[in-house]
């Protein structure tokens, strides 16, 4: 009889459990924020730009690397002729090139250099677009949760009815 009791308030709080749980369930659904800002014609002018700046800056950057190599052959076929205190200035002078072009490198393409500052000041507006859209989007669907596809995502299977990619886009105007 002792354990008929046991079972019963198992099963009776397993059910009251489940029944919890699932009032509280939650919706989610899944979008493609890359691929979402690349439908964006703005997106592509501003990539467009981003691009060109970026290739003026790797031009002036291969043309302070040769500079370089030509101070440096000049060197050493100057090296022989020349006196200990010529010698020396020569290398200071290929050793300070040397640091501008690194310099430069630092300023233009580092990890706080102006190319990532351009992007962020320029794509910024277009990430909160996307995530009014979004936001929008999800209130309307009544999700839960959003989750982005686009980066490194680990998620192995998904089921497609939870995409709300279109749906953003059309509410961006975007294809």
């Amino acid at each position: 009889m002792n354990t008929i009791i046991k079972n019963i308030t198992a099963f009776a709080f397993g059910f009251f459990l489940l029944l919890s749980t699932q009032s509280y369930a939650q919706k989610i659904g899944y979008v493609d924020a890359q691929g979402l800002l690349e439908r964006l014609p703005e997106y592509k002018d501003i990539q467009g730009s981003i691009d060109a700046l970026s290739k003026q800056w790797k031009t002036e950057l291969e043309n302070k690397r040769k500079e370089i190599d030509k101070l440096f052959e000049a060197y050493r076929t100057e090296e022989p002729l020349l006196t200990p205190e010529l010698k020396k200035k020569k290398q200071e002078e290929i050793a300070n090139k040397e640091k501008e072009a690194k310099d430069f490198f630092a300023k233009k393409f580092g990890s706080n250099g102006e190319l990532f500052t351009q992007r962020q000041e320029k794509i910024k507006p277009l990430q909160d677009k996307l995530y009014d859209a979004i936001k929008t989007v999800s209130e309307e669907k009544g999700y839960d949760i959003i989750l982005d596809l686009s980066g490194n995502s680990s998620i192995i299977y998904i089921n497609n009815r939870h995409n709300i990619t279109d749906a953003v886009a059309a509410k961006l105007g975007a294809k």
